[in-house]
């Protein structure tokens, strides 16, 4: 810590030992430390959940760092969670396109309808080879397990839930249908 804070400095000599499996000299593991090794892991974690309930530059002035470094702290802590969550298993899903920026092209978001959280968020554009990546990383298994698909009428990403989840009945968002509907009746 800095700024008046009582600063804390942990000197340690790191050990060197030859590998019994291959033979080469490797150093010693320290687990306790955060992948940046100024922080512990306990540190990062105490800084993650902080960062839950406040903004990183809230944090950042409660524990006395830089924004850069609490934004990695951060996500040190958001990838834990990730691991520890593992791949989700969804029975509904929701598939939509978000613009990151105007001009810029659509990501699709995929979010697990049943637990409310977004559970992958990628691809390049709105087509069917973009959201076949989400499908691939849920792998076959959990993709079979899929009874639901919520998405609007494109086609694209329709073609792919088809493809990908065969099973899942395909539900059209309300918005997109109420507003070809009236277009007809106009």
């Amino acid at each position: 810590m800095s700024g008046g804070g009582l600063d804390i400095y942990l000197a340690l000599e790191g050990r060197r030992v030859d590998c019994g499996r291959c033979g080469q000299v490797k150093r010693e593991r320290l687990t306790w430390l955060a992948d940046n090794p100024f922080y512990t892991k306990r540190f990062a974690f105490f800084v993650g959940r902080r960062w839950r309930a406040s903004t990183i530059k809230d944090v950042a002035k409660e524990v006395h760092l830089n924004w850069d470094s609490v934004k990695e702290l951060e996500k040190q802590y958001l990838r834990e969670q990730l691991r520890r969550v593992g791949t989700p298993g969804p029975r509904v899903i929701g598939i939509d396109e978000i613009s990151i920026r105007k001009g810029h092209p659509c990501r699709i978001v995929v979010s697990d309808l049943i637990r409310r959280r977004p559970i992958w968020f990628g691809g390049t554009d709105r087509s069917e080879a973009s959201l076949a990546l989400c499908f691939h990383e849920l792998g076959v298994k959990k993709c079979r397990g899929i009874y639901w698909a919520v998405m609007d009428r494109g086609k694209a990403l329709r073609n792919a839930t088809i493809q990908h989840g065969p099973q899942a009945s395909i539900l059209c968002d309300k918005f997109p249908v109420i507003r070809h509907l009236g277009e007809a009746l106009d």
